[in-house]
């Protein structure tokens, strides 16, 4: 479901499937009836289980400072469709969307596609109009079958590896990375992060068949302690924007990531430009210690845990939760639980919605409850002064906060 994609698919008769369908086959066939737009473009291609959004922000804020011009894909959208396609940090407009749908209905690619493979071939042709110096390309499941693994990138990037979309993926830790490796290209660099050693070895492995450089965080780039950048050149880090300490391995990724591309980096202009990086939903402060987190499986509940910890010793917060059924809902509550003083569940409007019951019993904490009221009562009010984290689906912050 991409909010407002269906008008331009009505508008256009042009029909896809809302069905998740890994494989390559359909949207390579789609690009050849639009002139493969995707073999002209400079691209950046990032998967990962989680930070691949953080990641390519802190990218993007790179670029832009050293003067360069960008196009993002990325998902889910926060708002609708048009943000899924940013140009220079920004959503595209309906006239650009407008003319990709006319290439590609003029290509007749009406159902040949899924949703998610038709918005790839738009993000393309997007790009091929407007021609930025660097496209950070975000892998919308996996990597190997996803529809953007159609690209010849500069640099591949793998920012982490957990359990996630195991219906998909994979039950296992290799198997999920066997899926996110497969977007390494044959003499094309790699830049991984921190990885647990199974996915390393999977990755290691990858790369020498493809005869791929790997760098690796911790062992040829790091994020030192007093935020120092150290690879093949040093950066010092003004106070970031984004907090976290997994906040700054992704910003080590995304500098290694850059140089490894050829971009001529400068050191004070990359400070600047990790240091002022933002992204909506990323532990944001919407008002006064009213903090919002897109944290929707245990690896990122992990890091939440342990951002609150950082920014808030020795404190406890109220969550507020609404989480997606097809996520791993115990293990990520488990992970919120040690800084937790109490948790409310909501249900929110998605087909795939966990009910708050569902959440509540899932729940092993015996502070709890649960409410239908989705409003900024919820949100915004809070109990003797204690931070409040509103968490979960990128969907129902969304719904919350649009």
């Amino acid at each position: 479901m991409i909010p407002k994609f269906n008008e331009y698919k009505e508008r256009f008769e042009l029909y896809s499937d809302d069905a998740i369908k890994p494989g390559l086959d359909s949207v390579i066939a789609a690009l050849m009836k639009v002139g493969n737009p995707e073999k002209q473009l400079n691209v950046i291609h990032v998967a990962g289980t989680n930070g691949k959004g953080s990641t390519i922000a802190f990218m993007e804020s790179i670029l832009k400072e050293h003067g360069y011009s960008t196009g993002v894909f990325s998902s889910p959208a926060l708002v609708d469709v048009h943000d899924q396609i940013r140009l220079n940090g920004l959503p595209i407009n309906q006239e650009e969307m407008d003319k990709s749908f006319i290439q590609m209905k003029e290509a007749g690619l009406s159902g040949m596609l899924t949703d998610f493979e038709l918005l790839t071939v738009a993000a393309f042709l997007t790009f091929k109009r407007n021609a930025p110096d660097y496209i950070l390309l975000e892998c919308g499941m996996g990597g190997k079958l996803d529809s953007t693994n159609v690209v010849t990138p500069l640099v591949s990037v793998i920012t982490s590896i957990a359990h996630d979309h195991v219906g998909f993926l994979g039950a296992t830790l290799k198997e999920i990375t066997e899926q996110k490796a497969g977007i390494i290209k044959e003499n094309i660099p790699v830049v991984i992060g921190l990885l647990p050693v199974v996915a390393n070895n999977v990755i290691r492995n990858k790369a020498l068949e493809m005869n791929s450089e790997l760098m690796i965080y911790g062992k040829d780039f790091k994020m030192m302690p007093g935020e120092v950048f150290e690879g093949k050149i040093q950066v010092s880090i003004p106070k970031r924007k984004m907090k976290g300490p997994h906040q700054a391995i992704n910003a080590a990724i995304a500098i290694e990531a850059l140089w490894k591309a050829g971009v001529n980096l400068q050191e004070e202009v990359v400070a600047k430009g990790v240091a002022n990086t933002s992204l909506l939903y990323r532990f944001q402060e919407i008002a006064p210690g009213v903090f919002v987190d897109g944290a929707h499986n245990p690896a990122a509940a992990k890091m939440l845990a342990e951002t609150i910890r950082n920014e808030f010793p020795n404190e406890k917060v109220d969550f507020v939760i609404g989480m997606l059924k097809t996520k791993d809902i115990r293990r990520t509550l488990d992970e919120l639980i040690p800084v937790a003083h109490s948790f409310t569940f909501v249900d929110f409007d998605h087909p795939q919605a966990a009910t708050a019951l569902e959440l509540m019993e899932s729940c092993l904490y015996n502070k709890k409850r649960m409410t239908n009221l989705i409003n900024d009562t919820i949100i915004l009010s809070k109990e003797n002064n204690r931070k409040r984290i509103v968490a979960g689906s990128l969907y129902l912050l969304n719904r919350l906060l649009t």
